[in-house]
């Protein structure tokens, strides 16, 4: 592993670390929850406004969306559809492409890890 990317990935799980102390609801947990489940997707992107991701980076990116709106986003639902479905900069929606090529909808890709076991 390149040291850069060694070095993101301990500031990233430091922070995973701190937020999820910091959840103080059950839907609170939820949301860390299912971020950390997106973190654990290695062969994903995360394709935001037309720009790939690593997944890593996408948690960050939804978890600062997702401070910045905590007063709107009182459940799981909430988050999914108000933080990480699409941009609020251009409205396009969010998509995850897997290393295959295909995309799909960040949605549909988080409603999927819900129910996955």
């Amino acid at each position: 592993m390149r040291r850069s990317h060694f070095l993101w990935a301990l500031l990233w799980a430091s922070g995973l670390g701190i937020a999820a102390a910091a959840a103080t609801t059950p839907e609170e947990q939820k949301i860390e929850d299912l971020l950390a489940r997106v973190a654990g997707q290695p062969d994903v992107q995360f394709i935001r406004n037309g720009q790939a991701y690593d997944a890593a980076t996408a948690v960050s990116f939804l978890r600062e969306k997702w401070d910045r709106q905590r007063a709107e986003i009182k459940t799981l639902r909430d988050f999914i559809e108000k933080v990480a479905t699409k941009s609020s900069t251009t409205g396009q929606p969010y998509l995850i492409k897997f290393k295959d090529g295909h995309a799909i909808a960040c949605r549909e890709f988080l409603n999927g890890l819900l129910t996955a076991p």
